[in-house]
């Protein structure tokens, strides 16, 4: 996947992520966990961009964990959504799916980075 097509998967889960946090239940949970949320898809899409513009293999791969991290922390608020039934699972399937592939494709960029060094 090119990197472009990248910057537009992670600038659409923020988006996917912010319209469902505008669904929310208006309640003090939804409202932290929205919060949170938010932060850490967002967070995806504005690292990915900035270790296109690394300065070097290890200020990429540092950036990248980046992006793993938030991703992943982005997971974790969707499953407390889910598991404190907030929002229905059928409803975040596709989410976490996009969410997954996602932390799986920057997983397989770090490793590929490493072992080019």
């Amino acid at each position: 996947m090119n990197e472009e097509i990248f910057k537009q998967r992670t600038k659409h889960l923020a988006l996917r992520v912010i319209r469902l946090v505008e669904s929310l239940p208006n309640t003090k949970t939804s409202h932290i966990i929205g919060k949170q949320i938010i932060r850490s898809s967002t967070s995806v899409g504005a690292n990915y961009r900035a270790s296109c513009r690394a300065k070097s293999t290890a200020d990429m791969i540092n950036k990248l964990k980046i992006v793993e991290e938030e991703a992943d922390e982005t997971l974790y608020w969707m499953e407390l959504l889910i598991e404190s039934k907030i929002v229905s699972s059928d409803k975040l399937m596709e989410l976490v799916k996009e969410t997954d592939e996602i932390i799986s494709m920057t997983v397989s960029s770090i490793k590929t980075l490493r072992n080019r060094k």
